[in-house]
Order: structure tokens, then sequence, then C-alpha cells
């Protein structure tokens, strides 16, 4: 016993002395952590103090202290900024649906400002704005070298007033210049078309508005259908949709889904980490699904898009997203000022973050150029005769007595849909695909819930997380 309790006893004096030991230089090392730290902020307070009283012009102290705070968040990542009052309460108005501007979604990429997408129906929309556009200059005036920030405040100005925006785009030779006039933009969140049987949902942003807007958006064209046995299916056009909040890209996903991972956000600490799960309930009630997706869509949509991909709920058509797997959290820091603060990333249900990679469309189709028609001129274009025959352009063919008039008004019927669709492609070649995916869903009655356990995404350890409710934004 007495050897054991000796051994025992020199392992704790030696583990103590050990400790001791390597404690000391990490407690002194911690100290000149703080030491440097404290030395770097003396250093700010110099130089704030230098610019004070040395600067050619005296400046405003509030805003020297805001644009340092500024610089420091968005040295972090093009997403993190200072909200100064005004930002913050144009913020909070933008959430709400109504605001005064241009209507683009815009990004920093080397230094330049990008747009991630114009929102459907507002002055950069209608004017020509396309997703990956470039905006080098306003008014004349340089962008290169402001921050995104600083960029967006030089688009800012009087509803009613025009701005000139000089654009460069891929494909182009030279830079060009678009004149717009800035108005409030009214977000139509949610709109409807119905193209044949198929129900078409155009989601443009996810703000307070765009789950209870698209539910009852898509129970009022289901009644028009005639009923849900009437559907073939449904088109959630997300192309172009910048994102929004995550509480909404979270409710969408859950109203086509009855079970499982909606996504998981991991921050820097694992007990920050949160995930959301369907509740029972498909407002689409099992029918094919189709996602649109392009370059535009962005953040919020990918949690959508991500979502149900994963789930094989939907097959998403288009284009690779814009890659955007990052969770805001607006953090305010005064009575009316907020940082908007990077805190997570995101994961769809498989465990795969997209960030700076996007989603790929399980059936990649791009929106084709429209060719010049170099048989069209003042007149109009040129028809060309069909010199295509069939059996009934036969002289004394045989008549089709076996069909009934009621089954004759229904190939009728089939076929002005298949015409349509046809026609639909000329307009937007990418939508009149997805319509083409439901129908053929359709005739092989496919409903959500046939694909077995097997194809469900496996959960990776990583992918796991504690649910929870957030009120992460982006």
């Amino acid at each position: 016993m007495k050897h054991y309790l000796i051994a025992g006893l020199g392992g704790v004096l030696a583990g103590a002395l050990f400790t001791t030991q390597i404690a000391g230089p990490l407690v002194a090392q911690e100290a000149d952590k703080n030491a440097s730290i404290y030395e770097q902020l003396e250093l700010f307070g110099n130089v704030f103090e230098r610019v004070r009283s040395d600067y050619v012009e005296a400046p405003d102290d509030k805003k020297l202290i805001e644009a340092a705070i500024n610089g420091m968040l968005t040295s972090l990542d093009p997403h993190s900024s200072f909200l100064s009052a005004n930002d913050y309460e144009e913020m909070q108005t933008q959430t709400r649906g109504s605001f005064g501007g241009l209507g683009i979604e815009v990004s920093q990429e080397d230094g330049l400002v990008k747009v991630v997408s114009p929102i459907d129906d507002t002055p950069a929309a209608e004017a020509g704005v396309r997703s990956g556009d470039f905006i080098t200059h306003v008014d004349g005036e340089p962008l290169m070298g402001l921050t995104l920030d600083e960029a967006v405040d030089m688009m800012r100005g009087p509803v009613g007033s025009d701005i000139t925006i000089t654009i460069l785009r891929e494909g182009e030779n030279e830079p060009f210049d678009i004149t717009i006039t800035r108005d409030t933009i009214k977000l139509t969140v949610v709109k409807t078309r119905i193209e044949g049987h198929a129900i078409v949902l155009r989601v443009s942003t996810f703000n307070d508005e765009t789950y209870d807007t698209l539910k009852a958006e898509l129970e009022k064209s289901v009644q028009e259908v005639g009923g849900i046995d009437k559907v073939t299916g449904f088109v959630l056009d997300l192309r172009n949709n910048p994102g929004g909040l995550l509480n909404q890209a979270i409710s969408v996903s859950d109203a086509f889904l009855d079970a499982g991972e909606i996504v998981s956000t991991r921050g820097r600490k694992p007990e920050e980490s949160e995930r959301w799960n369907a509740e029972e309930g498909d407002l689409a009630q099992g029918k094919p699904m189709v996602v649109l997706i392009n370059g535009g869509s962005a953040s919020a949509s990918e949690i959508v898009t991500g979502a149900l991909k994963d789930h094989r709920r939907a097959i998403v058509v288009g284009e690779k997203t814009f890659g955007k797997g990052s969770v805001q959290t607006v953090m305010p820091v005064t009575s009316d000022s907020a940082i908007r603060l990077t805190t997570a990333r995101y994961y769809t249900p498989s465990g795969r973050s997209i960030q700076s990679l996007g989603i790929q469309p399980d059936i990649i189709v791009a929106q084709p150029k429209r060719p010049v028609d170099e048989n069209e001129n003042e007149e109009g274009p040129r028809t060309q005769s069909n010199f295509g025959r069939s059996e009934a352009d036969l002289r004394g063919a045989l008549n089709n007595d076996s069909i009934s008039e009621e089954e004759r008004k229904q190939i009728e019927e089939e076929a002005a849909e298949v015409e349509a669709t046809a026609k639909l492609r000329e307009e937007d070649y990418q939508l009149a695909y997805a319509v083409d995916v439901l129908k053929g869903l359709a005739a092989v009655n496919f409903t959500a819930g046939q694909v077995s356990a097997d194809a469900t995404p496996a959960m990776t350890g990583e992918g796991a997380a504690i649910p929870d409710e957030g009120a992460a934004s982006e």
C-alpha cells in the first residue's frame, strides 16, 4: 500500500510540478497577448487623436468611429458590417417588404460590386440589369476601392431621381451605361401562374410575408385549376432570389416536407449549433415538384433548394446557385444601431456546406440567349411553309370514328397544352423545361414518398446539431 501510495503521491507531485511548469508560460503568454491587444487599442486611440487634431478639416467624431467599426467588420467577410441608424432602419423596412432604391441585391468580389440578382418588377430589372453584372461606376464615379456599404450609399437617392450605372458584363466587349430612375420598391414576394395543369410559384425574396403569401397563392391556384387532383405538379421558381430571412426559408421548406431535417447551422462553439426539422403536412399533397434555380439564387433560396433536393422531394433544374452558405445575425449595439455579423455556416440535410460552392441542379438547363433572326425585317419575320404531312392530309384517308366527341375534345385540349408549352420556350426556356419535367413525372404517377427509405439522405456526424429556434437572418 505504501509503495502504491508513494508511487501515487510521487505521481501527483510530479504532475503538480509539470502543470506548474507548463502553466507558468501559458499565463505569461496570455498576459503578453492581452498586453499586445492593449497596445493596439492604444495605437488606435493615438491615430484617432492625431486625425482629430491634424486633419485638414475638422472631422465628425461619430463618423470616424463608425467607419473604424465598419472597417473592422468588413475585413472579416463580405457580409459582416456596421449598421448605422439609417442602415438599421432601412434593413428592418426591407424585411417588411417595401423600401426605396433600384431593386438589386449586390455583393463584392475582388473589389468590384457584383449584382447577385435584380429583384422582380423593380427599376433595375426593367432596365435590364442581370445577375452576374459588375457595377464599375455610379454617375461616372468609380466604385473601385470603396467598401460595399460606401458603394451602396452612392446608389441611394431620392425616389424619382435618375442614376447612371456603368455595367461590365461577361460576353460584352466594352462596359456600357444604364440609366435607372429610383423608385419605391414594393416587393411582390410570390407570383403564381398556371401552365396547363402545372402551378408555377415564383418566389422573389424571403421576408416576413413570404410563407403566408405562398400558402395563400398556392391554395388559390389549386382552386382555379379545379382541385388538387387536376394538378400535375408545382414549379417553385427561385431564380434570382437573393435570399432573406432564415425562418422564412425554413417555413417554405417545411411547407413541402412531411419529416426530416431542413437545415442545420454550426457556429464557432459546438453549443451554438442548431437544427430545424420539418413537421407533418405538405401543401403540395405529394404532387411532383421542380425547383428552378440559377446563379442569382442565394442564401435562403439555397436552403430551400438543398432541403428539397436532399430529401428527393423535388427535381432541381437550371444553373448552379450563388454559393452563400453563411448566416448573419443582426445584433443591436445601441438603441438605434446594430452590427450584422457572420455567426454560422449552414448545412443541407445531407451535411454538406455549399459555402462558395453553390448547389448543382439535377438537370442543367441554361437560359439560351435569344438569337438574332436574320430573316427579321421591318415587315416582321418571314414565315416558311410547313411541308410536313400526316395521314390526315392524304386524299381519301379513312376517318377515325372510334372516338367520342368527349375523347376528341380531350385530345384537342392536350394538344393545346403541348403547343402552349412549346410557345413558352420562346418566352422562358427554363420554365418550359420544368413544366415538361412535371408532365413526365405525372405520366408515371409519381408522388412524394415513393422513394425508398434507403434513398433518404443519411445524416453524417457533422450534420447533427441541437435543435433550437434562432433569430439569424442575412
